[in-house]
C-alpha cells in the first residue's frame, strides 16, 4: 500500500517488535503467527526491505526460509545493514544459509543427502550464551526439515549447537554476537517444541516483552483512531456482514461515536437476504445505524462480458469507491448545522494482515497467490495516490483469530464474531467466468442450502469458511427421463487459524450426498455438484 495512504500509528511504535524478513517460504507467515500466539508482536516484510525504510528498530530479526539457493545469481539477499544493527538475528533454513553465505561463499553448497520431512536433532551444549536458543529443551528433538542445500563448513566465529544424522551443522551460533541459525522449521506444528525455541529467541535472547494482547491493542487503537481522525472529521465505512468489517465498524463506533457512518452497498452479488440481515443485526447487537445503497443493477451491468477475475475485482473496487464518495457528499449535506457537521475525510476498510502479506512479496503479490487481493489491490489509483477519501485500516496488523478476540473484547455478539468471511467482490469471484443475474441466482441459492445444512449439522463453528461457487462450464444430467445441461456447483469448506494456509473440512460422504441431492433438486440450472478438497496452498480459499 502506498505510503501516501494515511494510517493510524502502527503497533510497532508501541510494542516490542520481532521483524521477520520473508525470503518466499510458504511457512514464513507462520513465524509471525507463532510469535503473536506467544503474546509477542511480530511483523513480516519482504527480504528486499532496506533498513533505511523502517520507521522502528526491531528487538530482533528472523530470516525466513525460501525456495532459492543462496549461491544462485538471482537469489534474494537481505540488506547488509541489518547485520550491523547489533540486535539478535535468527536464520531459519534459507535464512541460516544466508548468514553463512554472506561470510563466505564457500560455506554453502548443494547437499547430496537432502532432508524433507521429519528429522531428529541433537543439541550441542557449550556452557556459554550460545546455549540460550535450546535452553529448557531436550537434547534430542523431533523437527521438520525442508532443504536441498547445506552448510559445507562452519562459518568463521561460529560453533555448532545442533546436528542431525545428515546435517553436521543443523544449528549454529556465533560465539560472541547474538546471531543464530537453524536448518529446520520451528514455526510448523511438526516441530513440537518449535514455539518454545522461538520464545527462547524472542524473550530470552532479544529481551522482547510478551505484552501483545487484544485488550492492550483495543485501548491503544481507539486512542490512535481518535488522534488520527481528529475532533471534527467523519468516517464512512464499508460493511459487508463479515466478521472483519463488523469488528472494524464497532471499533470506529467506540472511537468516534456518531461521526462514523456504516454503509452496505448492495452490489448484486451478495448472499441471500444479506442486506436485510446485516442491517437488523448491526442495529440489534452493536447499535450501529446502517445505510443500505442498492447499486445492484449498476454492478451487474458493469460486469457484463467480463470473465477475467482481475478485471472483476478492479471494476468492483473502483465502483465501490465511486459509490462511497457519492454517499460521503450526502452525509456531509445531512450533517450541516448539526453537532456532527464536518467533512467526510476517511474510508474504513476491514483489511487484515493476511491480506497485506499476500500483497507484499518481494517479487510482487504472493508467489503462491498471484492475484490482486480483494481488500488491498482493488482500490482505485486515485486513493493509492492520496486523492479523495483517505483510507483507514485499523485491523491491518491482525490475523483473523486476533480479530475475533478483539470482537469479543468490544462486546460483539458471538454469532457475529464467528461468522464466516465474505469477500468484498462477493459472489462475483465465486463464479468462474462471466457474472450474470441467473448465475448469481444459482450460486446464491446453492450457497444458502449448503450453509443452512452446515448449521443444521452443528458444524458451522468448526469450519473457518464455507460457500458454494459456480463453474460456468456445463455438465449433462438426466432429469425426468430427459438429458439436460446444467452448471457445476463447487462446494468449498476449510479449516484454518490464519487464512494463509487451510485444509478442506472432512465432511462425511453422507452429508455431501445430501447437500448435492438438495442443490440439484431445488436449484434450477444445476446438473452436477462437486466438493473442492484442495488445500491452500496450492489452491486459494476463494475460487478466483
Amino acid at each position: 500500500m502506498s505510503a501516501t495512504i494515511e494510517q493510524a500509528e502502527a503497533p510497532h511504535q508501541t510494542f516490542d517488535t520481532l521483524l521477520v524478513l520473508d525470503f518466499g517460504s510458504q511457512y514464513s507467515h507462520l513465524i509471525t503467527r507463532c510469535l503473536r500466539g506467544l503474546s509477542l508482536y511480530s511483523e513480516m516484510l519482504p527480504c528486499t526491505t532496506k533498513l533505511s525504510e523502517l520507521s522502528f528498530k526491531p528487538k530482533g530479526i528472523i530470516l525466513s526460509g525460501g525456495p532459492y539457493s543462496v549461491y544462485d545469481a538471482d537469489a534474494p539477499h537481505a540488506d547488509p545493514a541489518f547485520f550491523d544493527l547489533g540486535i539478535p538475528i535468527l536464520g531459519v533454513c534459507y535464512g541460516m544459509q544466508e548468514i553463512a553465505w554472506r561470510l563466505s561463499k564457500e560455506n554453502v553448497a548443494r547437499s547430496s543427502e537432502r532432508e524433507y520431512g521429519q528429522a531428529h536433532i541433537t543439541a550441542q551444549r557449550h556452557n556459554s550464551p550460545v546455549d540460550r536458543l535450546f535452553e529448557g529443551l531436550e537434547d534430542a528433538m523431533q523437527v521438520w526439515m525442508s532443504h536441498g542445500d547445506k552448510l559445507n563448513q562452519l562459518p568463521e566465529g561460529f560453533c555448532t549447537i545442533a546436528t542431525t544424522q545428515n546435517s553436521p551443522f543443523a544449528g549454529i551460533a556465533h560465539k560472541e554476537q547474538p546471531v543464530f541459525g537453524i536448518q529446520f522449521h520451528p514455526e510448523v506444528t511438526h516441530t513440537p517444541r518449535g514455539k518454545d525455541l522461538l520464545r527462547n529467541f524472542a524473550v530470552g535472547i532479544c529481551g522482547a516483552k510478551a505484552n501483545w494482547s487484544m485488550s492492550n491493542f483495543c485501548d491503544q487503537e481507539i486512542a490512535r483512531i481518535r488522534n488520527l481522525v481528529g475532533p471534527k472529521a467523519q468516517v464512512i465505512g464499508a460493511v459487508s456482514g463479515g466478521v472483519d468489517s463488523t469488528v472494524a465498524a464497532k471499533l470506529l463506533k467506540e472511537a468516534i461515536g456518531s461521526r462514523f457512518h456504516a454503509v452496505l452497498v448492495d452490489n448484486g452479488v451478495m448472499r441471500m437476504n444479506e442486506c436485510q440481515q446485516v442491517k437488523q443485526t448491526l442495529a440489534e447487537h452493536l447499535g450501529i445505524s446502517l445505510t443500505v445503497v442498492d447499486a445492484s443493477q449498476r454492478f451487474l451491468d458493469g460486469l457484463k462480458g467480463t470473465e477475467d477475475p482481475e478485471k472483476k475485482r478492479k471494476f468492483i473496487g473502483n465502483t465501490f469507491i465511486d459509490i462511497f464518495e457519492e454517499e460521503a457528499l450526502k452525509i456531509e449535506k445531512e450533517a450541516e448545522n448539526t453537532p456532527n457537521a464536518g467533512k467526510v475525510e476517511w474510508f474504513l476498510q476491514g483489511t487484515l494482515y493476511p491480506d497485506v502479506i499476500e500483497s507484499i512479496s518481494f517479487k510482487g503479490p504472493s508467489q503462491t497467490i498471484k492475484k490482486t487481493h480483494h481488500n488491498v489491490g482493488g482500490l482505485p489509483q486515485r486513493m493509492i495516490d492520496g486523492q479523495g477519501l483517505k483510507l483507514i485500516e485499523p485491523l491491518r496488523e491482525l490475523f483473523k483469530d486476533e480479530v475475533r478476540q478483539l470482537g469479543r473484547q468490544l462486546g460483539v455478539h458471538e454469532d457475529l464474531v464467528m461468522r464466516h468471511p465474505f469477500p468484498g467482490p462477493g459472489i462475483a469471484i465465486r463464479i468462474i467466468g462471466e457474472v450474470t443475474p441467473d448465475r448469481v441466482r444459482i450460486a446464491r441459492q446453492a450457497d444458502h442450502i449448503f450453509i443452512g445444512m452446515i448449521r443444521e449439522a452443528g458444524l458451522y463453528n468448526e469450519i473457518s469458511q464455507a460457500y458454494a461457487g459456480l463453474d460456468t462450464n456445463k455438465a449433462v444430467g438426466v432429469m425426468g427421463d430427459q438429458r439436460q445441461e446444467g452448471y457445476i456447483i463447487i462446494l468449498r469448506a476449510v479449516r484454518t487459524t490464519d487464512f494463509m494456509t487451510a485444509e478442506a473440512y472432512p465432511f462425511s460422504m453422507d452429508f455431501l450426498m445430501n447437500v448435492s441431492r438438495r442443490i440439484v433438486n431445488e436449484v434450477d440450472g444445476v446438473a452436477l455438484v462437486t466438493y473442492n478438497v484442495t488445500s491452500k496452498p496450492p489452491s486459494t480459499i476463494e475460487l478466483q
